[in-house]
């Protein structure tokens, strides 16, 4: 087995006179260096001077010595950012998820979200079920969907989950994945959630009210998807959430506490009727609202402090 030292000579015999260029240690001109003590290294290794007297010392250069490298960043879970929107949060060059909406970034990975609102919590929708022999249905988590195929029956399990930090955002995503397997999908789901997720515009656009509060939205609006349309109203303070149950879920996660709601349509298909009251809240953002209107409501779009 070779030592450092005839590792070192091999390394110096091998390198050409021309090749070898001269490295600043950073240290002071009077002082006086032993040959014994150089080594030729490359721009990428790390370089040690290593003593002939004592093999086991080794004394590392200056910082500023030494060129440094491209380095990746890896965060929790093993997560290394593959787009430029993630390479920016990484790096510290976007600190806020109202920066992203400004100006119109698109989210292409989940862990982004999961760094800029770390209060985020979610809702399953209950969008499948089973039927009883008297009549009704009892809910699930999972739809379970059956397609005929030549070699039988194949089934997939499909999920529908909510996201939102309870001031003004909140996204909906919807996935699918073996029948056996319902928490994949759902976990899919909730990656695909926090992909979508808008800023709401809240706000108080009830006359009867007039508090310029943000407990409910500014304008009336209406969603759609499928059959369900879905119209938003504003609604004064005291009144709460005149929506179903699982419209609740998704209400809350937005952070309105107040609202009056007209359905019609297929209301009992949830994923059209989640979906319709995702396009309304997203239509509400594209009003354009009077600055005296604007200040009247206390509209604000996204978080409020």
């Amino acid at each position: 087995m070779m030592t450092k030292k005839e590792k070192i000579e091999e390394i110096v015999e091998e390198v050409p006179e021309e090749e070898v260029e001269e490295i600043d240690l950073g240290l002071p001109e009077d002082t006086e260096v032993d040959d014994s003590e150089a080594v030729v290294v490359n721009e990428n290794d790390l370089a040690t001077i290593v003593s002939e007297k004592d093999d086991s010392e080794e004394v590392k250069l200056p910082p500023e010595a030494i060129v440094p490298t491209e380095v990746k960043i890896a965060m929790q879970g093993g997560w290394v950012p593959k787009t430029a929107l993630g390479k920016k949060v990484v790096e510290g060059k976007i600190t806020s998820i109202d920066e992203i909406f400004e100006k119109g970034l698109k989210i292409g990975e989940s862990q982004i979200v999961d760094i800029l609102l770390p209060n985020l919590q979610n809702e399953i929708i209950l969008v499948g079920g089973t039927t009883g022999k008297g009549g009704g249905i009892k809910r699930t988590a999972t739809r379970r969907t059956t397609r005929m195929h030549k070699s039988g029956r194949r089934f997939t399990a499909s999920a529908l989950v909510v996201v939102g930090n309870g001031n003004g955002y909140v996204g909906a995503g919807m996935a699918a994945g073996p029948a056996g397997k319902q928490r994949e999908a759902i976990n899919k789901a909730l990656n695909q959630a926090k992909l979508n997720l808008i800023p709401v515009r809240r706000g108080c656009g009830s006359w009867e009210c007039n508090c310029s509060a943000h407990h409910s939205i500014p304008v009336k609006t209406i969603g759609r998807c499928g059959s369900v349309h879905i119209e938003l109203i504003p609604a004064p303070k005291g009144i709460g959430l005149c929506v179903n149950d699982e419209s609740k879920k998704i209400m809350k996660l937005a952070g309105i506490k107040d609202i009056w709601c007209k359905s019609r349509g297929q209301t009992a298909t949830r994923y059209n009727t989640i979906k319709a009251i995702i396009d309304a809240f997203t239509k509400l953002n594209r009003f354009r609202i009077r600055e005296d209107y604007e200040k009247a409501t206390g509209c604000k779009m996204g978080r409020v402090e």
